[in-house]
């Protein structure tokens, strides 16, 4: 495994880190016993920096279990305090607290503002969010202060002149290299010698998964040739400013394709040839994209049953993947109730706008969700569920 190291406390990082968000399931629950095994394993082959947040669900107390057995020594533990669940000030010790007993540990070795932008800046600002670290730091509760970021360029300036930050997470991949923070933040950042942990370097698998044609090809001329996780992660690392990229694994062939990626894709190696390459798939999804969904979920649960990810990840493989029958089958199998499930389709938003204030990329997310119907939605997708469904019992058959 490569490493590099945090400026101002010289610890030496795992490029890689284990993004705990995004945790295999099983019947609709996470796989606990799967879980341990990769997390482990990952550990086991050099990865020792674990991120996860209060509002993952269950990812706290499961790692608290999993990081028994001496695995807690190995690693850095990130977690992060969400300003969306503060009403009072008192919130933020009783909300640590809570995260320190799940995570069955007496500190946490990087612990960040939850996704910051304008908005919830200014509310933690007003809450004393600074004596409240400080506090902490002091009890030795915490021992390094960062912030995770989704708003615009001048807040994530102002944010990073605010306090002496030891890292900062900000959201960089090839699409995404002039939104949010950007390229311009991760050198501004650097230049303040703020160690800087990148998240959704695979843009939420959309780099890795229903790849356009167009792209697909660009990809098989290349001279070498690498999966486009593996050309996804190398972008990113060919960033000296980079301190770690965090991967949301819940794959155990995507944890060792990332693990042996991550040996030698060193700083500064990628050939001008191997940049054009990635640059011209780029061009292929600004293209194609329709919406910018990364696939978090922090806008779910949908009070109105809506799965709104898979919606906007259809929507988009519908204009970017070449079948856009396959594509409206497989929607109206899983998210229209073709095979027995509870339809969660695009249709069913009632224009609540619950989801918009909770996502960090700032989507319209009803306004899109009408497009994705108008797609996707209605009596062709109908027709075709029945063809998808034998389809797939034919699989199964021969399986």
């Amino acid at each position: 495994m490569q490493y590099r190291q945090v400026p101002k406390n010289g610890d030496s990082l795992s490029v890689l880190g284990f993004g705990a968000m995004r945790l295999p399931t099983r019947r609709g629950r996470i796989d606990e016993e799967r879980a341990s095994r990769q997390i482990r394993s990952a550990i086991d082959a050099g990865v020792n920096y674990i991120d996860t947040a209060f509002m993952y669900g269950e990812s706290e107390r499961i790692l608290g279990d999993v990081l028994k057995d001496g695995y807690r020594e190995k690693v850095k533990l990130a977690t992060k305090l969400p300003p969306w669940h503060l009403t009072k000030p008192e919130d933020m010790e009783t909300i640590l607290n809570d995260q320190l007993k799940k995570l069955q540990t007496d500190h946490i070795d990087y612990y960040l503002l939850h996704s910051l932008d304008a908005n919830n800046w200014k509310k933690l600002l007003d809450f004393g969010v600074f004596e409240f670290l400080e506090k902490a730091k002091a009890a030795g509760k915490i021992i390094n202060i960062g912030f995770s970021f989704h708003g615009d360029r001048k807040t994530f300036k102002e944010i990073i002149d605010s306090y002496d930050w030891v890292f900062c997470q900000i959201q960089y991949n090839f699409i995404d290299e002039n939104t949010q923070a950007g390229k311009d933040g991760l050198l501004y950042a650097a230049s303040k010698n703020i160690a800087v942990i990148v998240m959704e370097p695979l843009r939420g698998g959309m780099l890795t998964q229903k790849i356009p044609d167009d792209a697909k090809k660009i990809y098989t001329s290349a001279k070498i040739k690498r999966s486009p996780a593996e050309w996804a992660l190398r972008w990113v690392l060919n960033h000296p400013e980079v301190t770690v990229v965090l991967s949301g694994m819940n794959d155990e062939l995507h944890i060792a394709e990332n693990i042996t990626t991550c040996e030698d894709a060193f700083a500064g190696v990628m050939t001008p040839d191997e940049l054009s390459i990635v640059e011209e798939v780029k061009g292929i999804y600004l293209r194609l994209m329709k919406v910018g969904c990364t696939g978090c979920a922090y806008c779910m649960p949908c009070p109105f049953g809506v799965n709104i990810p898979q919606c906007l990840s259809f929507y988009n493989q519908y204009h970017m993947a070449g079948n856009r029958m396959m594509t409206r089958g497989m929607y109206g199998i899983q998210l229209m109730g073709g095979l027995g499930g509870t339809p969660a389709h695009a249709s069913l938003c009632r224009n609540c706008g619950k989801c918009v204030s909770l996502c960090p990329q700032h989507i319209p997310i009803p306004d899109e969700l009408k497009k994705a119907s108008k797609n996707l939605d209605g009596l062709r997708t109908r027709a075709l569920i029945p063809i998808i469904r034998m389809i797939f019992s034919r699989r199964k058959i021969n399986d």
